[in-house]
């Protein structure tokens, strides 16, 4: 291709063609810019977008193409925005003549700004902050829900039941309590088993343990 007015009868399809693809919220557009560059529009397709019509001007980064300052300025997907506000997601190819000389470029803008409000419409109802997670496990034996929390238990605890000292069995303990372990029948067997206790040392780590957490309630009111 040695200009773009040569290849106008294909061009100005093509940009039809991608139009029509992608409706009235892409704007395509074709710049010659072997003229000057206060006139580079030849075709454009959905102007309202930027509100540009034939005739009109490049933008800053054709500026720097023929400038020099960029040498490859193909750039895809890239974010920008309009006078207006709109946002945008824009690519850009550059055409070359058998020299090697940069004589026009095809450009796609398309108006992307009803979409963010739409995604963070979403957001706000699908997404939570780290803070706010709540893990929560479906299961179809009971049993399967008390080997979760002893896994759990452990993560808490930070360290196996072999490295677990009186005062890590009494936290594991407490971490089960709270979460309703106990609850579930026979659950109390699973737990002397995991934490290597007997059924005795284990209503004494709860008694304690029930007891301490009456003495800060009452504390409160205090």
């Amino acid at each position: 291709m040695e200009s773009v007015k040569e290849e106008i009868s294909f061009l100005l399809p093509l940009l039809r063609c991608i139009a029509a693809q992608f409706g009235d919220k892409c704007e395509v557009v074709l710049h010659d810019l072997t003229q000057g560059y206060e006139s580079t529009i030849v075709a454009i397709e959905n102007g309202h977008i930027t509100g540009r019509k034939v005739g009109d001007c490049g933008s800053n980064l054709g500026l720097e193409v023929l400038r020099g300052t960029v040498t490859d300025g193909d750039r895809y997907n890239y974010i920008t925005q309009t006078k207006d506000g709109k946002i945008l997601r824009s690519s850009t190819t550059y055409i070359k003549n058998g020299k090697g000389e940069t004589v026009g470029a095809l450009c796609i803008n398309f108006d992307i700004s009803d979409l963010l409000v739409a995604e963070n419409t979403i957001r706000s109802l699908t997404m939570h902050s780290l803070d706010q997670e709540v893990k929560e496990v479906f299961v179809n034996d009971v049993n399967d829900l008390v080997d979760y929390l002893l896994q759990e238990c452990q993560k808490s605890i930070g360290k196996p039941v072999s490295h677990m000292a009186k005062e890590d069995k009494i936290k594991a303990v407490q971490f089960l309590d709270a979460r309703g372990a106990f609850l579930v029948k026979k659950a109390g067997d699973k737990v002397c088993q995991f934490l290597d206790i007997s059924k005795f040392t284990l209503y004494n780590y709860l008694d304690e343990i029930r007891v301490n957490q009456e003495r800060s309630a009452a504390q409160k009111f205090l």
